[in-house]
Order: C-alpha cells, then sequence, then structure tokens
C-alpha cells in the first residue's frame, strides 16, 4: 500500500506538477500575440505588450535603400482588429530565446500568410520585460523579404 501511494503521488507530479519555466512563460507571451492578430483580437493583441513598447521593421524604400520604420502599437491593434478572423497567419520557429532576470530576448524566423495565401517572410527579434510577474513584449523589429524564404 506504501508503493502504491507513493506511484500515485509521483505520477500526479507528473501530469499536474510541473511548473511553466521562465522560457515557456515568454514563448507563452509571444504566441498568445500571434494568436492574437490570427483572431483579429486587438485587445488581447495589446496586453501582450509593455505600456511602452517600440514596433519597428526594417525593410527599403523605392531607392532600395535601408529604411526602418516604427509602427504604433495601437495604431498596429487597431488594422488587426479590422481584418478579418484568420486572415493574418504569421508561422514562426523558435531560434533562440536568452533570459537574464527580468529581460528575455527571443529570434523568431516567421513565415507570413495572408488569406491563405503566402505573402513574406523574415526574422522577429523581441526584448521582453517580466514586469509584477509577467513578460510583457518591449520591443519588436523583424525583416521582411518575399525570397530567400524557406
Amino acid at each position: 500500500m506504501k508503493y502504491l501511494f507513493s506511484f500515485i503521488f509521483m505520477m500526479s507530479l507528473a501530469l499536474y506538477g510541473h511548473s511553466q519555466t521562465a522560457e515557456d512563460s515568454v514563448k507563452t507571451t509571444i504566441n498568445n500575440m500571434f494568436a492574437a492578430m490570427k483572431n483579429a483580437d486587438s485587445t488581447t493583441l495589446k496586453n501582450t505588450f509593455s505600456s511602452t513598447a517600440v514596433l519597428q521593421t526594417i525593410s527599403r524604400n523605392k531607392e532600395g535603400e535601408t529604411i526602418v520604420r516604427t509602427e504604433d502599437i495601437n495604431e498596429f491593434a487597431v488594422s488587426i482588429s479590422k481584418i478579418g478572423k484568420g486572415d493574418a497567419d504569421e508561422r514562426i520557429t523558435y531560434s533562440a530565446i536568452h533570459i537574464d532576470g527580468a529581460l528575455a530576448s527571443v529570434w523568431t524566423p516567421y513565415q507570413f500568410y495572408y488569406k491563405g495565401n503566402f505573402s513574406h517572410c523574415g526574422v522577429n527579434s523581441f526584448q521582453l520585460v517580466r514586469i509584477n510577474g509577467e513578460w510583457k513584449i518591449q520591443y519588436i523589429i523583424d525583416t521582411r523579404r518575399k525570397t530567400g524564404c524557406l
């Protein structure tokens, strides 16, 4: 009977006792952001960001020069709310996650599909900050291209 109790206790720990790691928590925040985009849910989307978050994209202008464009998080959320549910589908791979205390840095190559059609690919670079025990996206900068995608 003693062994049966120990076995049941160990199994319950194995099934229910795992706490989420810091890396898992960081991924959850990022996954929630992309799920909100896919669901056209601007409220959930904004909740994944800190109040002072910055969103930037590296691209090329008509002359072929590299430029950095900054987008307001609120404007981004409004644009997401106006698209159809399921229209924005960004598929990411976690390439690297680095955490030091309240700072996390995440590198995610991606492919973006709009209304089921391939649009572009690139890499997202996230900086997250743990605020009041919760990871929030502080900064995203990404690249965008139509060729050289996996």
